[in-house]
């Protein structure tokens, strides 16, 4: 493993964010001024690949990265705000359902955060 993806992981895994390319790439430059931003997307792509971090894909917002560590998320319909929220795994009752061996799932669950309830309801709406 490079040292860019070393330091890349240890970015992800010690966040309890869910970081975009972006700020993981404004992190890593305060270790490494000169490294550029390919880099870090080519890094978390292949650590992604290679089943050590997370990448969690909401419509209409920039790809976020996790740790692996078991847990789901809320997703704000609104502002797209990504929550963890812990379930246990569920992987047992899933195949029992779907009578099929299940490797993994990413469980995001839609919601309305109270910012935007509140802006909500403000409005009227």
């Amino acid at each position: 493993m490079t040292k860019y993806a070393k330091k890349i992981l240890e970015i992800v895994e010690s966040s309890r964010s869910h970081l975009t390319a972006e700020q993981v790439f404004e992190q890593l430059r305060k270790s490494y001024p000169s490294v550029v931003l390919a880099t870090v997307y080519n890094n978390l792509n292949r650590l992604w690949e290679e089943g050590r971090i997370r990448k969690i894909s909401v419509e209409g917002t920039p790809d976020r990265y996790d740790r692996i560590v078991r847990h789901d998320h809320l997703v704000c319909r609104k502002c797209g705000r990504l929550l963890d929220v812990d379930l246990g795994d569920l992987t047992e009752q899933l195949e029992k359902k779907a009578g099929i061996p299940i490797l993994s799932y990413d469980l995001k669950l839609v919601f309305l955060c109270q910012a935007c309830t509140e802006k909500s309801q403000e409005k009227g709406t």
